[in-house]
């Protein structure tokens, strides 16, 4: 686990402004956020030699990428000249405030690989997907600050954007943070000529 990373993002959002799905929280209810961003990215083979397993790729804005494809690429002699890469990237972090109910700080990492099955044509999804949660040891509203104890016991102090969490939160409360990064990439056939 990489607890300092997932500190410093939680530092970042969690002290910023809290955005509510829902639309109005209730002054009663935990602070929470969540974001998510998305990209897909398409290119074109434009050379592939099966022997050396080097292919070229074409990308929309005219810049080529080679590279070789390792062993675990299957199906790569599925793969022809003018077929189309698809890559899909999404990323999510998740942050909520909860009550104590007896648990205590941990961090949890989960990855799955999944990939074609061997004569289709190459794709594979990964998602990995980090959980980390922290205790608050310390809320300061005059110097509008808190702190968050890891779960490996460092504790580090962060200042607050919007004092209006603070007050909604309590010494002992969990952050748990959620952080998902996904890939998908497929090869489809390309335009028939």
């Amino acid at each position: 686990m990489n607890v300092i990373k997932y500190t410093s993002v939680l530092a970042l959002l969690l002290a910023g402004t809290i955005a509510m799905a829902g639309g109005e929280q209730a002054a009663t209810e935990k602070p929470s956020f969540h974001a998510s961003q998305s990209q897909t990215v398409t290119a074109r083979v434009e050379a592939i030699n099966y022997e050396t397993r080097e292919v070229t790729l074409l990308r929309a804005d005219g810049d080529t990428i080679s590279f070789t494809a390792s062993d675990e690429a299957r199906n790569l002699d599925q793969v022809a000249v003018g077929d189309i890469v698809v890559a899909q990237y999404v990323s999510s972090i998740s942050i909520e405030v909860i009550a104590n109910d007896g648990m205590q700080a941990g961090a949890l990492g989960l990855t799955t690989l999944e990939r074609t099955e061997k004569g289709e044509m190459p794709g594979v999804a990964a998602v990995d997907t980090e959980i980390v949660v922290y205790t608050v040891v310390a809320i300061n509203l005059e110097a509008n600050t808190f702190k968050l104890e890891a779960p490996d016991g460092t504790v580090e102090e962060f200042s607050a954007r919007d004092p209006e969490n603070l007050r909604r939160a309590e010494v002992g409360d969990l952050v748990v943070t959620t952080v998902t990064e996904a890939v998908a990439i497929s090869v489809e056939p390309g335009p028939a000529e």
